[in-house]
């Protein structure tokens, strides 16, 4: 009896993976003829910008470590998917130097694989790529770039290594980057955006001369720029928090492209973000958000010093799940929100989001709007 189930159970479970399978390939089919019979339609209307976006605005998951290499964790995780409708789908992080072991030599084997579980479940994916450590033993960039034509790629600072970025060789192979993964992920319906991390250099251990920063700063638009041009159908943001002086001009930039503006946190008490600006200093990030609402997609990233306190310093308090969520949501008027799954705080969160206001809509209770920025959303 034991194995007579176990047979059945198998074949009832090739039955409906042949079956997902079989859906999402059609799925793919149908999307890829949908976005060129839109971009033909659109270019022959006379458009400017005639690239419509994939558009799954919502909560997303983002996962922590290496938890996206082991099968336990992800059971875990799609478990997780199939159980709460508000989850929209997963956010991973990738270091640079796993998806290019050499010049010009890419493995993407292992989002493949999640985007092909996932399309099963049709649930979708978003990338953030790392390119900046947080711990002084690891430098996150492919070996080729510690070469003196690099400058050695990273530069240290208090807590890690950041890239040299205005450094044009490095930024051309960044481009690089992000030119294969367009070519190989834009096209993919369940691949929903791809991002950079947090736009503060962190604090320097020697000083920077003023060019190297404006360069630094020129190149990071730069590069959201080719995102934009390699991901024409795809969501694409930049995380954001400090210095204040570029925030203004970076932003603009991200405007007029049609990328997403993040927030790399949800610091609700945070001065330095809520700040709202005067003759002697530039406004805070914060401060943006609702001024661009409908105009830009907004993402907003939940991680784990936020859900111990409001503030940065540790000064101010521990906040509930549902104060970053309105937060997130009311304040800040989020398209995307990318919730941590920090232990000891994530369940908290999948309590949230199994309420039946988040449950009511596809986007979980987050704004929907296709931006004015973007020229059509694909649902």
């Amino acid at each position: 009896m034991y194995t007579e189930n176990i047979v059945k159970t198998r074949a009832n479970t090739t039955s409906t993976h042949l079956a997902r399978e079989t859906h999402s390939t059609l799925t793919t089919l149908l999307f890829i003829l949908s976005m060129i019979l839109i971009t033909w339609g659109t270019y022959a209307n006379g458009a400017v910008t005639p690239n419509p976006i994939k558009w799954h605005p919502g909560h997303y998951v983002m996962l922590v470590g290496s938890g996206k290499d082991s099968a336990r964790y992800m059971d875990q995780i799609y478990n997780e998917l199939d159980t709460y409708s508000a989850l929209r789908g997963i956010a991973i992080r990738y270091e640079w130097s796993e998806l290019e072991s050499a010049k010009g030599v890419y493995n993407f084997a292992s989002i493949d694989k999640h985007l092909t579980e996932l399309a099963a479940r049709d649930k979708r994916l978003i990338i953030l790529l790392e390119i900046k450590s947080y711990d002084p033993n690891e430098i996150l960039i492919p070996d080729y770039l510690k070469a003196a034509i690099y400058e050695g790629g990273v530069f240290a600072y208090t807590k890690g290594y950041n890239l040299k970025l205005w450094n044009t060789a490095v930024r051309d192979r960044l481009g690089a980057l992000v030119r294969a993964l367009g070519k190989h992920l834009n096209s993919h319906p369940n691949f929903e955006g791809f991002g950079l991390q947090e736009t503060t250099m962190g604090q320097l251990l020697e000083p920077l001369t003023s060019a190297q920063i404006d360069a630094y700063y020129s190149n990071l638009l730069n590069i959201n720029q080719r995102m934009r041009n390699n991901f024409p159908n795809t969501m694409t943001f930049q995380l954001t928090n400090y210095p204040r002086g570029i925030l203004d001009s970076l932003i603009n930039g991200l405007k007029t492209m049609g990328a997403t503006l993040g927030a790399t946190d949800i610091f609700p008490q945070e001065p330095g973000l809520l700040f709202p600006g005067s003759k002697y200093s530039p406004r805070g990030l914060y401060t943006y958000f609702p001024q661009l609402t409908n105009v830009i997609p907004l993402l907003a990233q939940v991680e784990k010093a936020n859900y111990e306190n409001t503030k940065h310093d540790d000064t101010g308090y521990q906040p509930t799940i549902t104060e970053l969520l309105n937060f997130g949501r009311d304040k800040l008027k989020a398209n995307y929100i990318l919730w941590t799954r920090s232990p000891g705080y994530y369940d908290d969160v999948l309590l949230m989001l199994n309420q039946a206001a988040q449950k009511k809509t596809p986007s979980g209770g987050l704004n929907s709007v296709c931006p004015t920025s973007i020229a059509s959303c694909i649902d």
